[in-house]
């Protein structure tokens, strides 16, 4: 799929007409606090597309400045989900690498008056901070001498100072209509230990400081970001420049991607996994990354959803039948398709001959001849759905009933002749005859019959186990009051397990394969429960699709 022109593209293609630069350089810059989402690949595709047209580069860089909340864990999964999208970066980087660089960098801001040690608390530092309509106050320390800053800054390097007891502050403006250019912190004393540096920093650069700085030091050309970040350009300008950096990046901010029924917010993700209302980071019903690995979602369908949002200023919500819609789209021609019964009803053929076995020819792609065809075993006793049965059943029902005839999927018209039902009246077994001439494929044309249902045969069907999936979030708004958060919005029927049966041939079937079950959908080998000959099959997306582009 061709990515179509946008703002940023035209930006950068001026940019190098006009001669400001010679090369582009990008990056991707996560913060290692969690897993990706959704919301992450489009800055991925973004970055890593807009460099590839351009023959440019892209480094992925973690922006881990933040030890308190990161974790190798993170950093490992965010290298797997942007190589299996099916990115490359051209340089794996770390923000604390450039710790020591950062910290003379501040030094230099402290010698040239425009950084100070604060001892305000945080909540006092937000109370001076002022409003959006009324300007902030000076801190009573913003005066202290150079010499007393720079003595007080080495001395939190060297760890005399507890943590939240000094920050390191930019000077700027107090009364800015910009809350950013307030006497932003660049640093606060934190002792904690860091999953890349150790124990060999007990203070950590502010993101809004250390961002900046490591564009710069990486010779960033077009620095991408959402709106979001579009106040904190001025600061981000600031820091590079008083900071007297070589480079200065271009900061450009875009309309962040939102979707329908979903949770775009790692710290929610998190409440999510560490309440235990999810499987993991990687649930299937999750938006991360994984958890549509995990759930089936193809690499290919992600970037051509991605692509077709588009690239814009603006930050509107797409409707995630959208995204299912790219899924159909990619596994149509690539999906095997079989047959999967998952709330079985047994049905007798009563005039099959006992103990035979036919094995019927059936195609494993219609819209893909070249995939060939598959054998299905057949005999006396099958699997069909109990929505496939009714016993008084409504106009415009064409499955099976008493006296009603139909065509089993590859396989012959059968009539209902008979139904059994337990002691409390429910129908556990339904009596068919056959039409022996009206098998698949031999060209049949006696009469018509206007249902067709899938089945499986009983006495070579597996096992399987499905699991069902719904919209995670019921509020498409998630409107958070005194009263109630977004995890009061949480489905509590977003999952359904079910037990039913499948093909035979499927019985060595392996993590990740993806298949199209007649009638049911696209599912995928649940890689996390499905054991050998214990196969877990999640579904991806319904067949049905009222989605339009």
């Amino acid at each position: 799929m061709e990515q179509s022109s946008n703002f940023i593209r035209t930006i950068i293609k001026q940019d190098m007409e006009s001669g400001r630069h010679d090369n582009v350089i990008t990056r991707f810059p996560p913060e290692p606090n969690g897993y990706l989402h959704i919301g992450h690949a489009k800055s991925i595709v973004i970055n890593f597309g807009l460099a590839d047209d351009f023959n440019g580069k892209t480094n992925l860089r973690f922006d881990d400045t933040n030890p308190l909340k990161e974790d190798q864990e993170y950093v490992d999964s965010i290298k797997e989900d942007v190589s299996w999208l099916g990115y490359e970066w051209d340089e794996l980087r770390f923000a604390s690498n450039y710790f020591d660089e950062m910290y003379k960098r501040a030094v230099l801001l402290v010698q040239k008056g425009l950084a100070y040690v604060d001892d305000l608390t945080a909540d006092e530092i937000r109370e001076y901070r002022g409003t959006l309509t009324e300007p902030g106050k000076e801190s009573p320390h913003r005066s202290r001498t150079k010499e007393e800053n720079l003595d007080l800054f080495d001395r939190m390097k060297n760890g005399e100072f507890e943590d939240g007891s000094k920050v390191l502050r930019a000077k700027i403006d107090m009364t800015s209509p910009n809350l950013n250019l307030r006497d932003p912190v660049l640093y606060r004393v934190s002792h904690t230990s860091h999953h890349n540096t150790g124990n060999a920093w007990c203070i950590y650069p502010m993101y809004d400081f250390a961002h900046p700085l490591e564009d710069a030091i990486e010779s960033v050309t077009h620095s991408l970001c959402t709106t979001e970040f579009e106040d904190h350009r001025p600061l981000y300008e600031w820091v590079v420049r008083e900071c007297e950096m070589d480079t200065q990046p271009q900061q450009i901010e875009f309309g962040r991607l939102n979707i329908t029924n979903t949770v775009m917010s790692k710290r929610k993700l998190k409440q999510l996994v560490d309440g235990e209302f999810v499987d993991g980071w990687d649930d299937p019903r999750l938006p991360t990354i994984s958890g549509m690995r995990r759930r089936g979602f193809t690499a290919e369908a992600i970037r051509d959803f991605v692509k077709e949002t588009g690239v814009s200023k603006g930050s509107g919500t797409v409707d995630s039948a959208m995204l299912d819609h790219f899924v159909r789209e990619d596994l149509k021609l690539k999906a095997p398709r079989t047959m999967g019964v998952l709330r079985p009803l047994k049905l007798v053929i009563t005039n099959y001959p006992e103990g035979q076995v036919e094995w019927l020819d059936a195609e494993v792609n219609p819209e893909n001849p070249e995939m060939g065809t598959r054998k299905i075993p057949f005999s006396r006793e099958i699997y069909i759905e109990q929505e496939d049965f009714m016993e008084e059943p409504p106009k415009k029902y064409f499955r099976l009933f008493p006296g009603n005839e139909v065509r089993l999927k590859h396989a012959y018209f059968v009539k209902c002749e008979d139904v059994i039902k337990d002691a409390d009246g429910h129908v556990t077994e339904i009596h068919c005859t056959y039409d022996p001439d009206t098998k698949s494929g031999s060209g049949f044309t006696g009469r018509k019959v206007k249902g067709t249902i899938h089945w499986v045969d009983a006495s070579h069907a597996l096992p399987a186990e499905f699991r069902l999936y719904e919209p995670l979030i019921l509020d498409e708004e998630m409107a958070e009051s005194e009263d109630k958060t977004f995890l009061d919005h949480v489905n509590a029927n977003s999952l359904e397990v079910i037990n039913g049966f499948i093909e035979p041939n499927l019985e060595n079937i392996e993590a990740q394969e993806k298949l199209q079950f007649f009638r049911h959908g696209y599912f995928n080998v649940d890689p996390k429960h499905s054991e050998p000959g214990k196969p877990v099959f999640n579904r991806i997306v319904s067949l049905k699709s009222s989605f339009k582009l």
